[in-house]
């Protein structure tokens, strides 16, 4: 495989074009907004630049990387040479079905079609196209050139030796797979969710406030952020969203999203994106405050 095609030129996508185009494979980006796919290269420039100041990497190697990728607007155009394809567009059933029914029309035959799904169904996805065997999940973790982990996620009918060529591929951009069974949530958000979600559910029944939760969890348990400052960085709709198909795939009322989060999602309040979810964005990340009371 040599031949990379994403799909999804945010956040996620572009971190995917940036690891694969800095280890010397051919990147196709695809998304339909240009505005999109030029902010992308922005961020992807942006990241390479720092690995560069770090000494991480070499200003050739950050050249090349760049010269490595390509755009386009289209699904049919930017495939059409791929050997793998990751779809890394919105955490939405309807639309990566509706993604993979495209991919598949426009891919080759031998193309491996990948998803970066966090919580929905590979076998689902996999069902709507004529290369169920050719079907797997890599879910990888935000910020992708910074975190290790891959979430490789075979289907019920991806062939065994696709599901091996997946995991080395990831091991050739220097990522640590995973070999996770395809049920909601997989693994990392079957466990981080509910996490996240109680902690809302604390905040909600006026346990404590959001500062004081975040606090509890990074000094008493290590975490690096707390689960309220990560809701914000992962986006309260797309928490919300997982816990959704975590509820609707489980029918376990533990994985109904708390209301509050129903309405802050509602709202437009939705994290660092929107510039506030729990904490105020408006002075920046590192300077953010706590944006409201939320305790009812």
């Amino acid at each position: 495989m040599k031949n990379i095609a994403v799909i999804g030129a945010g956040t996620m996508g572009n971190g995917i074009a940036h690891i694969f185009a800095l280890k010397d494979y051919r990147v196709s980006l695809i998304d339909v907004n240009d505005s999109s796919l030029i902010k992308a290269l922005a961020n992807i420039e942006k990241n390479l630049n720092r690995q560069v100041e770090k000494e991480l990497i070499k200003p050739e190697e950050m050249a090349r990387a760049l010269q490595n990728i390509q755009t386009f607007n289209t699904v049919a155009t930017g495939v059409k040479q791929a050997d793998l394809v990751v779809e890394a567009a919105t955490e939405n059933e309807t639309l990566k079905m509706s993604i993979f029914r495209e991919m598949d029309t426009h891919a080759p035959a031998n193309c491996v079609l990948s998803t970066n799904t966090s919580s929905i169904s590979i076998t689902k996805l996999a069902a709507v196209t004529k290369r169920a065997d050719k079907v797997i999940g890599m879910h990888f973790m935000n910020p992708v050139p910074v975190m290790k982990l891959v979430e490789v996620i075979p289907g019920y009918n991806t062939d065994k030796n696709i599901t091996e060529g997946i995991m080395q591929l990831s091991r050739n951009i220097g990522k640590i797979p995973v070999l996770v069974n395809d049920y909601p949530g997989f693994v990392a958000n079957r466990i981080l969710m509910p996490m996240i979600n109680e902690a809302i559910f604390s905040l909600f029944e006026g346990v404590a406030g959001v500062e004081e939760i975040d606090t509890v969890m990074k000094l008493g348990m290590a975490h690096p952020m707390g689960p309220l400052q990560l809701a914000d960085f992962i986006g309260l709709d797309v928490c919300m969203a997982i816990l959704k198909v975590l509820h609707d795939g489980f029918g376990n009322p533990k994985y109904a999203p708390c209301p509050l989060l129903v309405n802050m999602v509602a709202s437009g309040n939705l994290g660092i994106k929107s510039g506030k979810g729990f904490y105020d964005y408006a002075s920046g990340m590192k300077d953010a405050k706590v944006a409201a009371s939320f305790a009812r």
